[in-house]
């Protein structure tokens, strides 16, 4: 059985956090999806397209990654593209406690498919999306933020 697993966010922006938990991910699985969430109730500093491009951008030369989005639950696009497991970075204890309790209820919606927690390497650690988005919105230079190559000006 092929292991497929579903790195689900919002993504917006991917960072080099997120970057750095499927590379290092790549020896465990036969295929990773970067699954991109639509979230109607957030206000997104990129829209679902540009997200979906970057990403793509970001994995162009790995045929073991490929992007999608969803709208839903993330265990009904597991369902759909035949996941095995759900891939999730954490940071901190306070995202350990987020995940575990999304972990749980996602095992009962859907038990054949197992959540794989990686620890974000340390530089990596405060990196979040909000904050970037942040950087952004006010003009900062958010470039040692995200994967190399990624001019956030042609995404926005």
């Amino acid at each position: 059985m092929r292991k497929i697993a579903v790195f689900p966010g919002s993504f917006d922006p991917f960072t080099l956090g997120h970057e750095s938990i499927v590379l290092r991910s790549l020896d465990l699985f036969d295929h990773i999806i970067v699954a991109i969430g639509v979230h109607s109730g957030k206000k997104p500093l990129l829209k679902i397209e540009s997200r979906v491009e970057m990403v793509r951008e970001v994995f162009r030369s790995f045929d073991k990654v490929s992007t999608e989005y969803f709208e839903g639950l993330t265990v009904d696009f597991c369902r759909k593209v035949h996941a095995t497991h759900m891939l999730r970075g954490i940071r901190t204890a306070a995202d350990f406690e987020y995940e575990r309790a999304i972990a749980q209820i996602n095992k009962r919606m859907l038990p054949g498919v197992e959540s794989i927690f990686l620890l974000t390497s340390p530089e990596h650690t405060p990196i979040n999306s909000t904050i970037i988005r942040d950087i952004i919105r006010n003009g900062g230079d958010a470039t040692q933020f995200l994967p190399e190559g990624i001019d956030i000006k042609k995404y926005l």
